[in-house]
Parts: C-alpha cells; sequence; structure tokens
C-alpha cells in the first residue's frame, strides 16, 4: 500500500498561547512573511505562502504552498484549505512574490484571489488578504477586487 505524504506547515516557534505573534495589519503580514521567505529569491523565482491564523489573528504557522518559476506557480487552493483545516485556522492570508518587482495583481492574480474568497467561505474560514510582495514593499491584492 502507497503512504501519502502529509501535509507540512512550519509552526510558530514562540511559547504559548500569548507569546504568539499578532498580525494586527498588511504591513506586519508582510513584514512576517519577508522574515520567512528565502529574500535571495525574491527576485529570481516566484512562490507563494500562506499565513494560518487562529482567531484573535496569532500566527499558528506559514504554510510553503508553491514554488515556480520566474513568471508564476501553481497555486492549489485544495492544498491550501487543507492545510487551514489541519492547523484549525480561523483565518489565511495569502501572499506570493512576483520576481519582476511589478505590485500591480495579474488577472490571474485577481481571479485566484476571488476564488478563495468563495471557497473559505464555506468551510468558515476568514480570508484576510493575498499580498503581493518584493523586497522592498508590498501590495494587496484583495484591496483591488
Amino acid at each position: 500500500m502507497n503512504e501519502i505524504a502529509e501535509i507540512k506547515l512550519s509552526y510558530s516557534t514562540q511559547g504559548g498561547n500569548k507569546d504568539k505573534f499578532k498580525v494586527s495589519s498588511n504591513e506586519v503580514a508582510y513584514n512576517y512573511f519577508k522574515d520567512n521567505w528565502d529574500t535571495s529569491t525574491l527576485e529570481m523565482q516566484e512562490e507563494c505562502k500562506a499565513l494560518l491564523l487562529n482567531r484573535s489573528n496569532c500566527v499558528l504557522g506559514i504554510y510553503s504552498l508553491s514554488r515556480g518559476g520566474i513568471s508564476g506557480t501553481v497555486v492549489d487552493i485544495k492544498l491550501l484549505l487543507v492545510a487551514a483545516i489541519k492547523a484549525c485556522a480561523s483565518s489565511i492570508i495569502l501572499a506570493h512574490n512576483h520576481p519582476s518587482g511589478n505590485l500591480k495583481p495579474s488577472h490571474q492574480d485577481i481571479k485566484l484571489t476571488q476564488k478563495l474568497i468563495k471557497a473559505c467561505e464555506y468551510l468558515d474560514i476568514q480570508f484576510l488578504d493575498h499580498l503581493i510582495i518584493t523586497k522592498e514593499n508590498f501590495a494587496s491584492i484583495k484591496d483591488a477586487v
């Protein structure tokens, strides 16, 4: 019988609930993502990661969803939602980088954000935002939809 690899999450390494990192804004989320991203690849290869948060917006873990090429990466909504359910997350913030440095969301970025908003509603998980990040700045896609 074939074994199925389990989804792996990087859990917040800080102490108990009261010591967990709280995300209070998009800027705080952006900085948390940057601290947990290999910044040497930000301008080379597109990646997508998700912050999984509890009801108090404290980080439960960060999930590396995908890694692609220069101009794109595949985001499987089912895998993201499985990770969120496994972590008992109440909300999600998604982020991906644009190696070009362009912060303008593509048509695919907007479409993915709309699909994620709808999918999360079915599972009673808040989809807080989808960020495009670069070394210097970020943009919110949810604000653009």
